[in-house]
């Protein structure tokens, strides 16, 4: 269903800042742009930026002096008629604008509307309307690079033409059932289940890269563990490029959890300074960990940090038995060790559970660049193995392609098996719907509502 009816929303970040912009989209913005203006009685040429005076349609009093831009259906984002009003930002003179607006005969819009309506006037497909999104929520330039990529319809092409060619496999398999008599067949039964198998595997390839694409929006959950003075603190800061947590020899300094986003190698890691774990002195000490352990369990990585003059002990040890994410051993204060130590401070045989060890120094900053370098391996492999190929963002996207894939190897399988091709071809138009879904070739209003209210209001 397309709306019809007049929207506006204040589409720029509240706060102070020198600009804002209103915008409005619907039938009904020509007449409020004259409305709000009423100098300009001539129509307003199409996307030229005239410096106006804005009044209230009420009482005819300034609100703003600003640049208004007119953008006519169907050359505008949401493919109706589109006015942007930019004025000076703040809090009062854009909520001003909007009342204005809203007076002169538009609805206040809901979160996601605008690009619900580029995407119900076929200005964007389902999957561009998510990439607006990210790269709205981008935190890392991996992110922005996907969500550019997705914009430019790398993943919608992608996924149509894996749609088209489940299709062939439906035209084929309809030849076997309308002419069973004909020897001479396109493709052999064995040979559309081989496609389906292929069709498949390239759906697998890009599951694999859900569950890293969507860490890309919050970043990878990245803890620091380990006793109390072993370096988390220092080491947080070193990675922030700030100091936030308090760093000193007292144990049990760090007592509630410290969260920071930071981009390393382009990807997004969320790092987590956790209390020291010991046996609590004290309860707020003991709440500190008991907070600590829950982020442990959630982990997508762990920082263990040791003392490289300590070694691991049993702490550390049994520490390691009860962490499933994997764990990098940061040997830390580097630099209060000398060569004679060193051996006896890494570790030998590499206990179960360790991806990798390195020795830094948080106050002379050695190893850290090594340190930086290796985490998105570890964490975002099949990104940094895919390259520029299509990735998936979204839980949405990922269960789709699942459900695509589950079908279609029950419809291989059900070939090879020896079903009838009439039975084994029910499993056809699952995936390919679940596909459709993806791209919002069919309108589930359902679908429409988890998609866009995620969205900003004036998105």
């Amino acid at each position: 269903m397309v709306d019809v009816d007049t929207i506006a929303a204040i589409s720029t970040a509240p706060g102070i800042g020198a600009i804002a912009v209103v915008r409005v989209s619907g039938p009904g913005a020509l007449e409020i742009y004259h409305r709000l203006i009423p100098a300009r009685t001539d129509p307003p040429a199409p996307r030229f930026a005239d410096f106006v005076e804005l009044r209230d349609p009420v009482d005819e009093s300034v609100i703003d002096r600003a640049v208004v831009t007119f953008f006519r259906s169907p050359a505008s984002y949401t493919g109706e008629d589109l006015v942007e009003f930019s004025c000076h930002g703040g809090h009062l003179v854009p909520a001003l604008v909007l009342e204005a607006c809203v007076s002169a005969g538009a609805r206040r819009a809901e979160p996601g509307e605008f690009t619900r309506r580029a995407y119900l006037r076929g200005k964007l497909d389902l999957v561009q309307a998510e990439a607006v999104a990210d790269l709205i929520e981008a935190r890392s330039r991996v992110l922005h690079r996907a969500a550019i990529a997705q914009l430019d319809r790398g993943l919608s092409v992608r996924i149509g033409s894996l749609r088209q060619e489940i299709l062939q496999l439906e035209a084929m398999l309809a030849h076997h059932i309308d002419f069973p008599e004909e020897d001479d067949v396109p493709v052999p039964i064995e040979g559309i289940a081989e496609r389906a198998s292929d069709i498949t595997a390239s759906l697998d390839r890009l599951l694999r890269t859900a569950p890293e694409g969507e860490l890309l929006r919050e970043g990878a959950l990245t803890v620091l563990a380990g006793r109390p003075n072993a370096g988390k603190s220092a080491l947080y800061n070193a990675l922030l490029g700030r100091d936030q947590a308090i760093v000193t020899e007292e144990p049990g300094t760090t007592r509630d959890a410290l969260e920071a986003v930071v981009q390393l190698g382009g990807f997004p890691f969320r790092l987590v300074d956790t209390a020291g774990l010991r046996v609590a002195e004290g309860r707020v000490e003991q709440l500190g960990i008991e907070v600590a352990r829950r982020y442990l369990a959630s982990a997508d990585m762990v920082l263990l940090c040791v003392p490289r003059a300590e070694g691991l002990g049993e702490m550390e040890l049994e520490f390691l038995r009860g962490v499933e994410a994997p764990v990098v051993v940061v040997w830390t204060k580097g630099d209060l060790v000398n060569d004679s130590d060193a051996a006896r401070a890494l570790v030998a045989e590499g206990p179960d559970g360790v991806a990798a060890e390195v020795v830094l120094s948080s106050i002379t900053g050695d190893g850290l660049d090594r340190l930086q370098d290796l985490l998105p391996g570890l964490v975002y492999s099949e990104l940094l193995a895919a390259a520029e190929a299509p990735v998936i963002t979204r839980r949405r996207q990922s269960r789709a392609i699942r459900l695509a894939s589950e079908e279609l190897s029950a419809f291989s399988a059900g070939l090879l098996a020896g079903l009838p091709p009439e039975v084994a071809s029910a499993h056809l138009r699952p995936a390919e719907t679940a596909l459709e879904e993806i791209l919002g070739v069919i309108s589930v209003e359902d679908i429409l509502d988890v998609v866009f209210r995620e969205f900003c209001v004036g998105k």
